[in-house]
């Protein structure tokens, strides 16, 4: 009986939700606004956490991005239009810098030169123009496939129809924003909730004149596909763009050095009120084409680019309590309990205090009246403490010297690398002795990038482990279903699908099992690195048996710090039980190593000692975007050893002895048909 009521509620929410999707996307009249919107979103999705029998094909969860219309046919993007990873802080522009100098291999004091350009908040588009004619416009969709909206791009008068400038790409997109101004859309806000929504609403009608009546505008400031752009640096780039005719950003700059940029940042954030639209932050971009080309991207953002997020909505309230909160690594993470506020249209009641020394450096204390800040998808944090409305009574916060959860000693360790100590206090304990560290620990193992077993969610796992029906990742595969089948919330039917979802994955590749173990500094790209080096289970497994881990330092993109944490895991008698359990479980494939055709083919690489203008990950990339490999030492598998300055004499002792042909970096360059 309870549970038909609940799947009533739930239907009764999805339905809810359908109807604002279609007073969105199909009628351009939102009866809510995005908070509320959001917040429904949100019961859905909680309700579906908690009751792991409810599923509907309408649900947030299954639906990514917007469904797309029907009015539009779809078709893919000739280049993806990727997404940005985003930053907050003057830190995390010095740590984006530090990536692009080390993977250039250029030192500290060469100068990188931006382009600034102020991140306008409308929907993304791309232009394809053939001969001087726009040809197609397709939205950005899931970055990967759009929707064409030709017709009513076309009725935006900042976009020209015909370019015919001699130095005009025969084939390129372009791409850029369509916006509302602030001005324009006081005539409109009857009909939309905000800016954003009218320009998205307005170039999704199913009739372009209807589009026309819309003041919508565009702003160019890049390009997808091209056939012989000749311009080599993007200030250039936004400067021709102006001549073919497009409207560019009038505050978009060009910047060298952190400092700089954030000095930027505070000028045009104190600018926006003034803006007659709406902008969330700015964009740096590496302005050097060359270099962008040769930073490449992750995933599916670029490395030469980035997003500075302007401060969002910021919210009084008083601190109730601070909780310590322990993660898979032993961390210690203290968590301010707040008086519930609503900030952006998310209710708040808890804010990140980071760590110890941030709690000593802002005197946090339980009873403060403090600014909480909410920017984009971060966790709330604490801004500020109001000291004059501090109680009398008022005491400073004491960190815990022990783990709340084990009693463990709690330490600070020294970083061999920075040579400094970490600011996060974390628990002594090994592998699975501290419960915290083992709930956390068996959270991740069945996270999305791990296992991701369906229906065994973060409940779920807290659930089992207070009944004590799990301690251990091999146990997820061992579970009484006959007594979770008398738990209240289940029955036979949700309990035969969770057998069934936890017997599905019992095949795993070894990179997302290596990422399942939990090993501290080791997240899903370095399991990638090192599965490609064991290529098998057996060969990671025996791992515990090597004399020296030395020889993983010679996997590009592997240091010090993650083969100090991968010794110290097999040190542990537990972690290899756990391992060689799992083992006897499970079916582990082995690593794929891609193969395509290439100028090094089936040629293998290892490169030793400093190389010229070029950083080995750099060098590790043009191999296998060649169908070369790289590996790890020196052996009869290695063809060629790549010689910088000071090479280790130990691999050159090693080639030579194996007659293993020894070139430089002009030889390796030549391979590829290019030059140093």
């Amino acid at each position: 009986m309870k549970n038909i009521k609940i799947l009533e509620k739930y239907k009764k929410k999805i339905e809810l939700l359908k109807k604002f999707n279609k007073q969105y996307y199909d009628s351009n009249k939102p009866s809510v606004s995005d908070s509320e919107y959001d917040e429904l979103k949100k019961e859905i999705l909680s309700l579906e956490t908690k009751y792991k029998f409810l599923k509907s094909k309408d649900s947030p969860s299954k639906l990514v991005g917007y469904k797309p219309s029907k009015n539009f046919k779809k078709d893919y993007h000739r280049v993806p239009m990727l997404s940005l990873a985003n930053a907050f802080s003057e830190d995390d522009l010095v740590n984006f810098e530090k990536k692009i100098l080390n993977f250039l291999s250029k030192d500290k004091n060469y100068k990188i030169s931006y382009s600034a350009e102020p991140k306008i908040d409308g929907i993304s588009a791309s232009l394809t123009y053939k001969d001087g004619y726009f040809e197609r416009g397709l939205s950005r969709g899931d970055g990967k496939e759009g929707e064409d909206i030709t017709a009513n791009l076309a009725t935006i008068k900042d976009i020209p129809k015909k370019i015919l400038d001699k130095d005009f790409p025969k084939d390129i997109d372009i791409r850029g924003e369509v916006f509302i101004q602030n001005s324009d859309f006081e005539n409109l806000k009857e009909k939309f909730a905000n800016p954003r929504n009218a320009a998205s609403g307005s170039l999704r009608q199913k009739n372009s004149e209807d589009t026309k009546k819309i003041p919508l505008n565009f702003i160019a400031y890049t390009f997808g596909f091209e056939n012989n752009l000749k311009q080599k640096k993007q200030s250039e780039y936004l400067k021709k763009l102006d001549e073919w005719g497009f409207k560019t950003n009038p505050l978009n700059k060009t910047i060298s050095g952190v400092k700089n940029l954030i000095q930027n940042y505070n000028e045009v954030e104190q600018q926006r009120a003034n803006l007659d639209f709406d902008i969330d932050g700015i964009v740096y971009k590496v302005n050097d084409f060359e270099l962008q080309k040769r930073l490449g991207h992750i995933a599916n953002a670029p490395r030469w680019a980035i997003a500075h997020k302007f401060s969002s909505n910021k919210a009084i309230s008083k601190i109730l309590d601070i909780d310590i909160q322990i993660g898979r690594t032993g961390a210690l993470t203290p968590v301010a309990k707040i008086k519930p506020i609503n900030i952006g249209g998310v209710l708040v009641s808890n804010a990140t205090l980071h760590n110890e020394d941030e709690i000593n450096r802002k005197d946090i204390r339980i009873g403060d009246t403090v600014t909480v800040e909410r920017a984009g998808d971060v966790i709330p944090h604490i801004l500020s403490v109001d000291i004059k409305k501090r109680p009398n009574s008022s005491s400073k916060f004491i960190f815990p010297n022990k783990c709340p959860s084990c009693g463990s000693k709690t330490v600070k360790e020294f970083n061999k690398v920075t040579k400094k100590t970490d600011a996060v206090r974390r628990c002594s304990s090994e592998g699975y002795f501290c419960n915290k560290i083992s709930i956390e620990k068996l959270k991740h193992f069945v996270s999305k990038e791990a296992f991701n077993i369906d229906g065994l969610g973060k409940k779920i796992i807290e659930g089992f482990w207070k009944l004590k029906l799990l301690k251990f990742p091999q146990d997820i595969f061992k579970l009484d279903y006959k007594k979770i089948e008398r738990l209240e919330g289940w029955g036979s039917l949700s309990v035969e699908n969770l057998k069934y979802s936890i017997n599905q994955k019992k095949t795993i590749s070894l990179e997302k099992f290596i990422f399942s173990l939990g090993i501290r500094h080791i997240g899903l790209e370095n399991a990638k690195l090192l599965s490609k080096h064991f290529i098998s289970f057996s060969n990671f497994k025996n791992l515990s048996k090597a004399k020296s881990y030395n020889d993983l330092l010679n996997i590009d993109g592997i240091g010090e710090t993650q083969v100090g944490s991968i010794k110290n895991f097999f040190a542990n008698d537990l972690n290899l039980k756990i391992l060689s359990e799992l083992g006897k479980i499970l079916e582990i494939k082995n690593a794929v190593v891609n193969q395509t055709n290439g100028l090094l083919k089936n040629k293998s690489f290892l490169v030793t000692g400093k190389l010229d203008g070029v950083s080995r990950a750099e060098i590790k990339s043009l191999i296998e975007e060649n169908a070369g490999i790289t590996v790890s030492s020196v052996s009869n598998k290695l063809n060629y050893l790549i010689v910088g300055d000071k090479p280790t004499k130990r691999k050159l002792d090693s080639a030579k002895e194996l007659k293993i042909k020894i070139i430089n970096q002009d030889e390796f360059l030549k391979m590829l048909n290019k030059t140093s």
